[in-house]
Protein backbone atom coordinates (compact mmCIF):
# COMPACT_ATOMS: atom_id res chain seq x y z
CA UNK A 1 0.00 0.00 0.00
CA UNK A 2 1.44 3.15 -1.08
CA UNK A 3 1.34 6.60 0.94
CA UNK A 4 0.20 9.88 -0.51
CA UNK A 5 0.83 13.02 2.11
CA UNK A 6 0.24 16.65 0.51
CA UNK A 7 0.37 19.95 2.65
CA UNK A 8 -0.35 18.28 5.79
CA UNK A 9 -0.20 20.22 9.28
CA UNK A 10 -0.69 19.60 12.88
CA UNK A 11 -0.83 22.02 15.77
CA UNK A 12 -1.14 21.66 19.67
CA UNK A 13 -1.88 25.32 20.88
CA UNK A 14 1.24 27.43 19.90
CA UNK A 15 2.78 24.91 19.14
CA UNK A 16 3.20 23.67 14.99
CA UNK A 17 3.99 20.11 15.28
CA UNK A 18 3.75 19.12 11.58
CA UNK A 19 4.14 22.02 8.91
CA UNK A 20 3.67 21.51 5.62
CA UNK A 21 4.69 18.19 4.93
CA UNK A 22 4.21 16.77 1.42
CA UNK A 23 5.84 13.25 0.43
CA UNK A 24 5.11 9.81 -1.46
CA UNK A 25 5.50 6.42 -0.20
CA UNK A 26 5.72 3.93 -2.81
CA UNK A 27 4.47 0.55 -2.31
CA UNK A 28 6.64 -1.77 -0.60
CA UNK A 29 9.33 0.99 0.49
CA UNK A 30 11.16 0.97 4.23
CA UNK A 31 10.47 4.63 4.60
CA UNK A 32 12.57 5.76 7.75
CA UNK A 33 11.82 9.29 9.42
CA UNK A 34 14.95 10.27 10.60
CA UNK A 35 15.38 13.07 13.44
CA UNK A 36 15.89 14.69 17.14
CA UNK A 37 13.61 14.21 19.89
CA UNK A 38 10.68 17.12 19.68
CA UNK A 39 10.49 17.04 15.99
CA UNK A 40 6.93 16.34 14.79
CA UNK A 41 7.82 12.40 13.73
CA UNK A 42 5.83 10.98 16.38
CA UNK A 43 3.00 13.06 15.54
CA UNK A 44 3.62 12.12 11.49
CA UNK A 45 3.14 8.69 12.60
CA UNK A 46 0.15 8.82 14.70
CA UNK A 47 -1.62 10.86 11.78
CA UNK A 48 -0.64 8.59 9.31
CA UNK A 49 -2.66 5.80 11.46
CA UNK A 50 -5.35 8.14 12.52
CA UNK A 51 -4.53 8.32 15.88
CA UNK A 52 -4.83 11.97 15.34
CA UNK A 53 -6.38 14.75 13.33
CA UNK A 54 -4.61 16.81 11.10
CA UNK A 55 -5.67 20.72 11.13
CA UNK A 56 -4.93 21.12 7.23
CA UNK A 57 -3.60 18.80 4.45
CA UNK A 58 -4.58 15.19 2.77
CA UNK A 59 -3.13 11.63 3.73
CA UNK A 60 -4.11 8.81 1.00
CA UNK A 61 -4.11 5.52 1.21
CA UNK A 62 -3.63 3.51 -2.02
CA UNK A 63 -5.16 6.40 -3.78
CA UNK A 64 -8.30 6.27 -0.86
CA UNK A 65 -8.15 9.11 1.15
CA UNK A 66 -7.91 8.91 4.90
CA UNK A 67 -7.58 12.44 6.02
CA UNK A 68 -8.54 15.52 4.32
CA UNK A 69 -10.70 18.83 5.76
CA UNK A 70 -14.25 17.13 6.76
CA UNK A 71 -13.16 13.41 6.53
CA UNK A 72 -11.47 11.39 8.66
CA UNK A 73 -11.43 7.29 8.48
CA UNK A 74 -10.86 6.12 11.80
CA UNK A 75 -7.71 3.68 12.88
CA UNK A 76 -9.62 0.76 12.74
CA UNK A 77 -10.69 0.72 8.50
CA UNK A 78 -7.39 2.48 7.13
CA UNK A 79 -5.62 -1.33 6.79
CA UNK A 80 -2.81 0.20 8.76
CA UNK A 81 -0.57 -1.75 11.92
CA UNK A 82 1.21 0.41 14.35
CA UNK A 83 4.35 -1.55 16.71
CA UNK A 84 5.02 0.92 19.25
CA UNK A 85 8.12 0.55 21.72
CA UNK A 86 6.31 -1.64 24.10
CA UNK A 87 4.55 -3.48 21.55
CA UNK A 88 1.60 -3.93 23.04
CA UNK A 89 0.85 -7.87 23.49
CA UNK A 90 -1.99 -9.48 25.51
CA UNK A 91 0.24 -11.27 28.12
CA UNK A 92 -2.82 -13.65 29.14
CA UNK A 93 -2.42 -14.97 25.49
CA UNK A 94 0.07 -17.34 23.62
CA UNK A 95 1.69 -16.16 21.16
CA UNK A 96 -0.86 -17.63 18.39
CA UNK A 97 -3.70 -16.04 20.43
CA UNK A 98 -1.98 -12.45 20.01
CA UNK A 99 -1.16 -13.08 15.99
CA UNK A 100 -4.64 -14.75 15.86
CA UNK A 101 -6.67 -11.94 17.29
CA UNK A 102 -7.12 -9.32 15.18
CA UNK A 103 -8.83 -12.53 12.60
CA UNK A 104 -11.31 -12.88 15.03
CA UNK A 105 -12.74 -9.67 15.63
CA UNK A 106 -13.23 -9.96 11.96
CA UNK A 107 -15.38 -12.84 12.32
CA UNK A 108 -13.13 -15.58 11.83
CA UNK A 109 -13.70 -18.91 13.91
CA UNK A 110 -11.11 -19.35 16.45
CA UNK A 111 -9.67 -22.68 14.34
CA UNK A 112 -9.18 -20.52 11.08
CA UNK A 113 -8.10 -17.76 12.98
CA UNK A 114 -5.13 -19.81 14.27
CA UNK A 115 -4.37 -21.55 10.87
CA UNK A 116 -3.67 -17.92 9.93
CA UNK A 117 -1.89 -17.11 12.26
CA UNK A 118 0.34 -19.90 11.59
CA UNK A 119 1.28 -18.63 8.49
CA UNK A 120 2.19 -15.54 9.63
CA UNK A 121 4.21 -16.52 12.51
CA UNK A 122 6.33 -18.62 10.05
CA UNK A 123 6.69 -15.30 8.42
CA UNK A 124 8.57 -14.14 11.18
CA UNK A 125 10.34 -17.07 12.25
CA UNK A 126 8.31 -17.84 15.39
CA UNK A 127 6.55 -21.05 14.44
CA UNK A 128 8.70 -22.89 17.36
CA UNK A 129 7.23 -20.23 20.42
CA UNK A 130 3.45 -20.51 18.88
CA UNK A 131 2.60 -21.81 22.27
CA UNK A 132 4.67 -19.28 24.63
CA UNK A 133 3.70 -16.38 26.57
CA UNK A 134 5.40 -13.22 25.70
CA UNK A 135 6.53 -12.99 29.48
CA UNK A 136 9.05 -16.04 28.08
CA UNK A 137 9.61 -14.41 25.42
CA UNK A 138 12.91 -12.16 24.07
CA UNK A 139 12.72 -8.49 23.57
CA UNK A 140 13.15 -9.11 19.59
CA UNK A 141 11.05 -12.09 19.74
CA UNK A 142 8.26 -9.64 21.33
CA UNK A 143 8.51 -7.47 18.56
CA UNK A 144 7.94 -10.24 15.58
CA UNK A 145 5.02 -11.02 17.66
CA UNK A 146 4.16 -7.33 17.08
CA UNK A 147 4.79 -7.88 13.47
CA UNK A 148 2.97 -10.59 13.29
CA UNK A 149 -0.28 -9.26 14.07
CA UNK A 150 0.02 -6.51 12.08
CA UNK A 151 0.22 -8.93 8.81
CA UNK A 152 -2.69 -10.90 10.77
CA UNK A 153 -4.88 -7.54 10.55
CA UNK A 154 -4.06 -7.39 7.02
CA UNK A 155 -1.69 -4.50 7.28
CA UNK A 156 -0.39 -2.85 3.86
CA UNK A 157 1.11 -0.42 5.96
CA UNK A 158 3.56 -1.14 8.86
CA UNK A 159 4.01 1.96 11.47
CA UNK A 160 6.78 1.92 14.01
CA UNK A 161 7.50 4.26 16.27
CA UNK A 162 11.46 3.76 17.67
CA UNK A 163 10.93 -0.15 18.10
CA UNK A 164 14.59 -0.81 18.76
CA UNK A 165 14.83 1.88 21.10
CA UNK A 166 14.52 -0.20 24.67
CA UNK A 167 16.81 -2.78 23.22
CA UNK A 168 20.31 -3.57 24.24
CA UNK A 169 22.68 -2.35 21.42
CA UNK A 170 23.60 -6.13 20.55
CA UNK A 171 20.05 -7.06 20.18
CA UNK A 172 19.28 -3.96 18.06
CA UNK A 173 22.21 -5.17 15.25
CA UNK A 174 20.34 -8.70 15.09
CA UNK A 175 16.87 -6.94 15.15
CA UNK A 176 17.61 -4.28 12.48
CA UNK A 177 18.69 -8.10 10.35
CA UNK A 178 15.50 -9.38 11.25
CA UNK A 179 13.38 -6.27 10.56
CA UNK A 180 15.04 -6.04 7.25
CA UNK A 181 13.89 -9.88 6.09
CA UNK A 182 10.68 -9.04 7.32
CA UNK A 183 10.27 -6.31 4.92
CA UNK A 184 11.59 -8.37 2.05
CA UNK A 185 9.30 -11.25 2.54
CA UNK A 186 6.41 -9.80 3.66
CA UNK A 187 6.53 -7.13 1.12
CA UNK A 188 4.62 -4.77 3.34
CA UNK A 189 5.20 -0.65 3.42
CA UNK A 190 6.63 0.29 6.49
CA UNK A 191 7.28 4.00 7.88
CA UNK A 192 9.45 3.89 10.54
CA UNK A 193 10.86 7.00 13.24
CA UNK A 194 13.63 6.47 14.92
CA UNK A 195 16.48 9.45 15.97
CA UNK A 196 19.24 7.23 15.38
CA UNK A 197 20.89 7.70 12.45
CA UNK A 198 22.97 4.40 11.87
CA UNK A 199 19.61 2.28 12.53
CA UNK A 200 17.57 4.23 9.87
CA UNK A 201 20.70 4.24 7.32
CA UNK A 202 21.19 0.69 7.66
CA UNK A 203 17.33 -0.60 7.08
CA UNK A 204 15.67 2.36 4.75
CA UNK A 205 15.12 2.36 1.24
CA UNK A 206 14.45 6.11 1.41
CA UNK A 207 14.94 8.54 4.65
CA UNK A 208 13.39 11.64 5.46
CA UNK A 209 15.12 13.95 7.64
CA UNK A 210 12.95 15.65 9.84
CA UNK A 211 13.58 19.03 11.54
CA UNK A 212 11.25 21.37 13.43
CA UNK A 213 7.91 19.72 11.89
CA UNK A 214 9.59 19.97 8.06
CA UNK A 215 11.23 17.00 6.22
CA UNK A 216 14.94 18.94 5.20
CA UNK A 217 15.59 16.01 2.68
CA UNK A 218 13.92 12.94 1.25
CA UNK A 219 16.19 10.15 -0.58
CA UNK A 220 17.62 7.42 -0.61
CA UNK A 221 20.62 6.84 2.42
CA UNK A 222 23.46 7.58 0.01
CA UNK A 223 21.83 11.08 -1.56
CA UNK A 224 21.06 11.77 1.87
CA UNK A 225 25.05 10.88 2.87
CA UNK A 226 26.56 11.95 -0.80
CA UNK A 227 24.53 14.39 -2.03
CA UNK A 228 23.12 16.21 1.14
CA UNK A 229 21.28 19.66 -0.40
CA UNK A 230 21.91 21.65 2.55
CA UNK A 231 24.27 22.14 5.65
CA UNK A 232 21.61 21.40 8.13
CA UNK A 233 21.73 18.05 6.76
CA UNK A 234 25.29 17.69 5.92
CA UNK A 235 25.92 17.62 9.83
CA UNK A 236 23.29 15.67 10.63
CA UNK A 237 24.18 13.01 8.39
CA UNK A 238 27.53 11.41 8.80
CA UNK A 239 30.52 13.15 10.00
CA UNK A 240 31.10 16.18 8.19
CA UNK A 241 32.73 19.65 7.64
CA UNK A 242 31.21 22.35 5.60
CA UNK A 243 33.75 25.12 4.15
CA UNK A 244 33.14 27.91 2.47
CA UNK A 245 34.89 28.01 -1.27
CA UNK A 246 34.98 29.80 -4.59
CA UNK A 247 34.45 27.86 -7.71
CA UNK A 248 35.72 28.00 -10.81
CA UNK A 249 36.34 25.46 -13.30
CA UNK A 250 35.52 22.40 -11.64
CA UNK A 251 37.36 23.31 -8.65
CA UNK A 252 36.48 24.27 -5.11
CA UNK A 253 39.18 27.14 -4.24
CA UNK A 254 39.30 26.62 -0.13
CA UNK A 255 42.14 29.21 0.19
CA UNK A 256 45.54 26.73 0.77
CA UNK A 257 44.11 23.82 -1.36
CA UNK A 258 42.39 23.79 -4.56
CA UNK A 259 40.26 20.09 -4.64
CA UNK A 260 38.19 18.97 -7.85
CA UNK A 261 34.48 18.86 -7.78
CA UNK A 262 32.36 15.81 -8.24
CA UNK A 263 31.37 15.75 -11.64
CA UNK A 264 27.22 16.59 -10.74
CA UNK A 265 28.60 20.04 -9.16
CA UNK A 266 31.20 21.05 -11.58
CA UNK A 267 29.91 23.61 -13.56
CA UNK A 268 29.40 25.50 -10.22
CA UNK A 269 30.86 29.37 -9.99
CA UNK A 270 31.15 32.07 -7.71
CA UNK A 271 30.78 31.85 -3.85
CA UNK A 272 29.60 27.91 -2.02
CA UNK A 273 30.05 25.50 0.50
CA UNK A 274 31.58 22.45 0.10
CA UNK A 275 31.13 19.00 2.59
CA UNK A 276 33.88 17.00 3.48
CA UNK A 277 33.89 13.65 4.96
CA UNK A 278 35.93 11.05 5.96
CA UNK A 279 36.13 9.27 2.64
CA UNK A 280 37.11 12.51 1.14
CA UNK A 281 40.60 12.13 2.72
CA UNK A 282 43.86 10.13 2.29
CA UNK A 283 46.82 9.75 3.56
CA UNK A 284 49.78 11.06 0.82
CA UNK A 285 53.52 11.09 0.28
CA UNK A 286 54.93 14.51 1.18
CA UNK A 287 55.74 15.74 -2.47
CA UNK A 288 52.36 14.38 -4.27
CA UNK A 289 50.62 17.14 -6.28
CA UNK A 290 47.62 18.75 -3.80
CA UNK A 291 48.66 17.37 -0.76
CA UNK A 292 49.04 19.65 2.36
CA UNK A 293 49.93 19.15 6.01
CA UNK A 294 47.64 18.57 9.15
CA UNK A 295 47.90 17.56 12.94
CA UNK A 296 45.65 15.34 14.52
CA UNK A 297 43.59 17.17 17.39
CA UNK A 298 41.43 14.42 18.53
CA UNK A 299 41.07 10.51 18.07
CA UNK A 300 39.29 7.92 19.12
CA UNK A 301 39.13 3.98 19.11
CA UNK A 302 35.61 2.53 17.36
CA UNK A 303 36.86 -1.07 17.45
CA UNK A 304 39.18 -1.45 14.56
CA UNK A 305 38.75 1.70 13.73
CA UNK A 306 40.05 5.00 14.92
CA UNK A 307 37.97 8.66 14.34
CA UNK A 308 39.53 11.69 14.16
CA UNK A 309 39.62 15.68 13.60
CA UNK A 310 42.58 17.43 11.99
CA UNK A 311 43.54 20.78 12.17
CA UNK A 312 45.03 22.30 8.24
CA UNK A 313 46.69 25.33 8.30
CA UNK A 314 44.76 28.46 6.96
CA UNK A 315 41.09 26.22 7.37
CA UNK A 316 38.70 27.58 9.57
CA UNK A 317 37.14 23.86 10.81
CA UNK A 318 38.84 20.89 11.60
CA UNK A 319 38.28 17.93 9.08
CA UNK A 320 37.09 14.56 10.58
CA UNK A 321 39.66 11.47 9.10
CA UNK A 322 38.58 7.74 9.58
CA UNK A 323 42.18 5.52 9.78
CA UNK A 324 42.68 1.90 9.90
CA UNK A 325 45.66 2.56 12.57
CA UNK A 326 46.98 3.77 15.86
CA UNK A 327 46.34 8.10 15.56
CA UNK A 328 47.45 10.39 18.38
CA UNK A 329 46.82 14.02 19.20
CA UNK A 330 49.76 15.48 18.01
CA UNK A 331 50.26 13.50 14.96
CA UNK A 332 51.38 15.14 11.76
CA UNK A 333 49.74 13.91 9.10
CA UNK A 334 49.88 14.88 4.91
CA UNK A 335 46.99 14.34 3.37
CA UNK A 336 45.24 14.73 -0.11
CA UNK A 337 41.20 15.36 -0.95
CA UNK A 338 39.31 13.45 -3.18
CA UNK A 339 36.57 15.13 -5.00
CA UNK A 340 34.17 17.30 -3.08
CA UNK A 341 30.86 17.89 -2.54
CA UNK A 342 28.95 21.40 -3.11
CA UNK A 343 26.02 22.18 -1.68
CA UNK A 344 23.07 23.56 -4.30
CA UNK A 345 23.03 27.57 -4.13
CA UNK A 346 19.68 27.83 -2.80
CA UNK A 347 20.49 26.08 0.31
CA UNK A 348 23.41 28.00 0.99
CA UNK A 349 24.01 30.07 4.19
CA UNK A 350 25.73 33.93 2.97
Amino acid sequence: MSVSIRDLRKRFGDHVAVDGISVDIPQGAFFTVLGPSGCGKSTLLRLIAGLEVPDDGEIALKDSLVSSAGRHVPPEDRDVGVVFQTYALWPHMDVTGNVAFPLECEGLSRAKARAAAAEHLETVSLTELADRRPAELSGGQRQRVALARCLAGGAGVVLMDEPLANLDPHLRHRMEEELSAFHDTSGATIVYITHDQREAMALATLVAVMDNGRFAQVGTPEDLHDRPVSEQVARFIGRAAVLPARFEDGLADLGPIQVPLVQAAGARRGAGQVVIRPANLRRAETDHPGSFPATVSQATYRGGLWEALVEVPGLAEALPLQADRRLSRGDHLTLRMEPLWALPAEHVVP
